[in-house]
Formats: structure tokens, sequence, C-alpha cells
């Protein structure tokens, strides 16, 4: 993915930031389904279910749960796992690389997910991109509030990071 990535402002979403945790810190938070669950999207919704298969074609399954207690759930499949480094998922495609017949999320789209933990001087460089088909799906996604909402849920797993610390 690495080499043939390249970022897209038309069609791309990106949030990035300098944390002050270690990307093995980042890569636990991302890879331990108990840890997720406490991070994964924005209070007041919470992350009911979760399960990680850490391999390309492995199961990224979360089922989020709305304040009302709508339950919503979503299932996609690992393309890259480098350890400390990248992880890159996608909701187009179910375990095993098979094709979805339609979005599961209730967001109605696909999109993947491409995770970036970078060592910096400060601890690490997280970059979070989402990746989409056509421009209407990145607006769609902006509108719903990618970077305030995928903002906070760094925030959150800064915290839970911090408080795993003591």
């Amino acid at each position: 993915m690495e080499n043939n990535y390249k970022f897209d402002p038309k069609l791309d979403l990106k949030l990035e930031r300098v944390v002050d945790v270690q990307p093995e810190e980042m890569w636990r938070a991302w890879t331990d389904p108990e840890i997720l669950k406490k991070w994964f999207c924005p209070l007041p919704w919470k992350v009911i279910d979760c399960e990680i298969d850490l391999k390309p074609g492995g199961i990224f399954r979360t089922t989020m749960k709305s304040p009302e207690g709508k339950e919503f759930p979503n299932i996609g499949c690992f393309l890259e796992v480098l350890q400390n480094k990248r992880l890159v998922w996608t909701d187009a495609l179910l375990p095993g690389f098979r094709p979805v017949k339609k979005p599961v999320s209730g967001a109605g789209m696909y999109f993947t997910a491409l995770i970036l933990f970078e060592l910096h001087a400060k601890g690490t460089k997280y970059t979070a991109i989402g990746i989409h088909k056509d421009e209407a799906d990145r607006k769609k996604h902006e509108e719903m509030g990618f970077h305030e909402g995928w903002g906070k849920c760094l925030d959150q797993l800064l915290d839970v990071v911090k408080k795993s610390r003591k």
C-alpha cells in the first residue's frame, strides 16, 4: 500500500497530529479489542463489541451503540498489517477479501482506512486517512464529521493509553 497510495484531496480525508505517546502504545490501542472498545467512537456513542484478526484478510468488526440504544454493526477486513507502523482496513471487503454486496455500515458508503504511526521526537506522528471511491462519498464522510469525530476518538485513545500507564 505504501508505494501505491498517493493522497488525493478530492477523494481522501486526512487527520494528522503529533502525539506524546509511542507508536507501540498507539498500535496496541488499535489492535487490542478490549482497548479499542474504550475509545473507537466519539462519546456518548460506545463500541459494545469488537473482533480483530490481525492479518491481511482478517476480520475487523465493531458494533457501535448510539446514546438512544440503537446498534450499528460494521464489518470489514485488514488489507495490510505492519506492526507499530501501519494498519489498512476496508469495509468494502469482508474477511477473506470477500466483496461486500452492499455497505454494512450505517453510512451507506464504503471506504478504506489507512492508519500510520511514525516515530517522532515528541512521540508519534499519527495519520488517519479515509480513502473514498468518489467525491460524493468523500463529501458525505466529511459532512458526517470525519475530522471532528476522528479527532475526538484520537483524544479518547490518548486518554486511555495514558491512564493505562499508571
